[in-house]
């Protein structure tokens, strides 16, 4: 179809050029010639031919010049031969294809990005799309914002092409997403989806979108899972879980605590009771030894006590 456009535009040229450099003059004037080979009166011969040939050097120039196609770097023509019906490929760079009888369709083979994201952003693309809320094996609701990576496979290209056409992201690639993400969440528990699993759960969807995609050409490159929201009411009774967890363990702490100083304590007893009991044995083996305890929590510095008026002990024999 462009290259229909193309010659049309090609003609209308040629028509121009032939009324601009005054051909048709030309025509009129070499007709006004009568048969004897006299020139009427007011009319002067002019010899086209030079004209003529400047034409259509022109016009083949043109013409030469629509053969060419300017593929950009990272993209892909795919060429349509309309009379044997058969399909070809150019890569970037300058090709020759011919107009009208070729139909061309440039495809871009560098890598593409599907986000769908709840975030609002004036520069998103249309064709990405809002958050993709899932049920989980409880029949929970979460939603994911994430995103793919992908690109076609340049030697694919032409059965992309033939088979599902330009439009293969709506076609393939974006029902493709949403529904493995879907069918992969079902499998999973919120728990699992809010714990570290959410690494498998990336790694899953990687695998079976890449087994869905690749068979229809398109390569997968890589996904991400970039937030995970909950519906109000389950992120509440997280929340709620979480202060009660912190409680309990706040308490088993305390409680432990307790457990230790009580244990302490009744070390210290068991201790002090052993210490009375060696205490009294020796006491009782040894009247004396109270005397010596009573010495022993005197100050260093003291050397001789006064009991009563007729008594003085001398501590020095005392300890000896």
């Amino acid at each position: 179809m462009i290259g229909f456009f193309i010659a049309i535009f090609l003609i209308a040229i040629f028509v121009g050029l032939f009324f601009l450099f005054g051909l048709h003059k030309m025509f009129i004037s070499h007709a006004s010639v009568g048969a004897t080979g006299e020139v009427k009166k007011g009319r002067h011969v002019r010899r086209p031919v030079p004209y003529i040939i400047g034409a259509i050097g022109v016009l083949v120039l043109l013409i030469l010049m629509s053969f060419i196609r300017v593929v950009p770097v990272g993209h892909a023509l795919v060429i349509f031969w309309i009379f044997p019906k058969t399909y070809s490929v150019a890569l970037e760079g300058i090709n020759i294809v011919p107009p009208i009888i070729t139909q061309t369709t440039m495809y871009d083979l560098r890598r593409i990005d599907y986000t769908i994201s709840s975030q609002f952003d004036e520069d998103r693309r249309k064709e990405e799309g809002d958050a993709l809320w899932a049920s989980s094996s409880e029949g929970l609701q979460v939603g994911l914002d994430l995103t793919c990576w992908y690109h076609l496979d340049s030697v694919k290209v032409r059965e992309v092409h033939r088979q599902i056409g330009p439009d293969y992201k709506k076609k393939v690639v974006y029902p493709a997403i949403r529904s493995i993400v879907r069918l992969t969440m079902s499998e999973y528990s919120m728990m699992d989806i809010y714990s570290n699993k959410r690494e498998m759960i990336q790694h899953e969807i990687e695998l079976r979108l890449k087994e869905q995609l690749e068979p229809d050409g398109i390569t997968l490159d890589g996904v991400a899972i970039r937030n995970v929201q909950f519906s109000p009411e389950y992120s509440r009774s997280i929340e709620e879980k979480q202060i009660a967890q912190q409680n309990a363990q706040k308490m088993q702490y305390v409680l432990e605590a307790e457990r230790k100083e009580a244990e302490r304590k009744e070390i210290e007893a068991t201790g002090k009771a052993k210490a009375i009991r060696i205490v009294s044995k020796e006491l009782y083996s040894n009247p004396r030894y109270i005397k010596y305890l009573y010495v022993d929590k005197l100050a260093d510095d003291v050397k001789v006590i006064v009991s009563d008026q007729a008594t003085i002990m001398d501590l020095k024999g005392l300890i000896e």
